[in-house]
């Protein structure tokens, strides 16, 4: 499985659910949309300043990221960005890659 980032900042309306909720009921509403697509959260932090909150999440693949990605950006709570995680390993493999490539004006 993948692993991603996801750096998360709540709307004014998803500020008004947290408060309602709190925040280890908004964990478990995280913990169960990621399950449902059949990935797992690995950690999950709330933050002070331009982002509220920060998970740690493994996917099986790109579209079950994807999809939860659209889910929390269409239902208006939230914006959130998705960052890949490369492992030492994957770096490894793509240092012994040898693409093919002119930088511009070269």
């Amino acid at each position: 499985m993948s692993r991603y980032l996801c750096h998360a900042r709540y709307t004014a309306e998803g500020m008004k659910g947290l408060l309602a909720e709190g925040g280890s009921r908004r964990k478990e509403a995280v913990e169960k949309l990621i399950a449902s697509v059949g990935g797992k959260l690995e950690a999950f932090y709330y933050a002070l300043g331009d982002t509220d909150l920060y998970c740690l999440m493994s996917f099986p693949d790109n579209a079950s990221a994807a999809a939860t990605s659209l889910i929390v950006g269409a239902a208006g709570g939230a914006t959130a960005k998705f960052t890949v995680l490369l492992t030492p390993e994957e770096i490894d493999a793509a240092v012994k890659k040898n693409p093919n490539y002119r930088a511009p004006g070269k």
